[in-house]
């Protein structure tokens, strides 16, 4: 990887750099630019990367995505006749994948979101365990947040939630975390704008009766950066305060890269074996 600082001579298995046998200087993290990729290739992409982190073939990596068309993703063990209004999403061509990582059922507008992930090692995050390994990641985003003008609370969350951040009391952001073999892969989602009569017309909850009682109830519950800052922010500069943001609190710079062919093989693979067959998405089966 290029770009390494003045000085450093030799990179150890661990991922740091070695200079005059002190470690303790950090390699930069990788960051793969804003792009835009139908749900199947998303996921795989997240896969494929935390595939390499794990062989050593990648260092740790923030990606930045959007969803083309629009998607709902349910969680690794979630069961889809729950969750997801089917007829709907076939309806309007949204796509619906399952995710490797846990959490619940989340619409991903084509226009209304940002999504991230962060794959790294849980050492180089220094996290002792879960709840830490989300608190750090969303101090970027909340770093980021502030930049625009906005204060925004992390909640831990429940057996029932992932750990969250809110605005004013209503959730602005989520995510869902997979551990292997010591790295960590946590996505999620930032709420540029929202529509909740489209979000709940592909979602299914349980004990509404219509649409228009989950909006009434949801309207004080989610909030998305452009209600809260009362106008309309750009997804680029979004984009580029999370860069911001997650340098800070990640204490790390990051560098451009790109996917190594051996990435792109295992997305192009997993895209087509895994992320877009009925088995896995219906049944979480490979």
């Amino acid at each position: 990887m290029s770009g390494i600082l003045k000085g450093e001579t030799q990179k150890s298995k661990k991922g740091k750099l070695k200079v005059n046998g002190d470690v303790s200087i950090m390699i930069r993290w990788r960051l793969l630019k804003l792009e835009t990729h139908n749900a199947y290739m998303n996921m795989a992409m997240d896969e494929a990367i935390l595939d390499a982190r794990i062989r050593g073939l990648a260092p740790n990596t923030v990606r930045f995505y959007c969803w083309n068309p629009s998607a709902v993703s349910i969680g690794k063990f979630q069961k889809i006749e729950n969750e997801v209004n089917l007829e709907n999403c076939n309806k309007y061509g949204v796509d619906v994948v399952r995710r490797i990582t846990g959490g619940g059922t989340v619409y991903h507008d084509a226009e209304g979101e940002i999504t991230y992930s962060i794959i790294a090692s849980r050492e180089d995050l220094q996290a002792k365990d879960i709840t830490e390994v989300y608190a750090k990641i969303y101090a970027g985003i909340v770093e980021a947040l502030k930049i625009l003008g906005l204060k925004a609370d992390f909640n831990e969350g429940d057996t029932r939630a992932c750990p969250n951040l809110t605005v004013n009391g209503r959730k602005i952001s989520g995510s869902a975390q997979c551990h292997k073999a010591g790295v960590v892969l946590q996505h999620g989602t930032v709420l540029l704008d929202v529509n909740l009569e489209k979000m709940f017309s592909f979602l299914k909850v349980p004990w509404a009766k219509t649409c228009i009682e989950i909006v009434d109830i949801a309207k004080n519950k989610i909030t998305s950066i452009n209600a809260e800052l009362e106008k309309e922010i750009s997804p680029e500069t979004v984009y580029n305060v999370l860069i911001e943001g997650f340098q800070k609190a990640l204490n790390t710079q990051f560098e451009n890269g790109e996917l190594t062919s051996y990435e792109k093989a295992l997305a192009e693979k997993l895209s087509r074996e895994k992320y877009a067959t009925e088995n896995w998405n219906m049944r979480g089966k490979t």
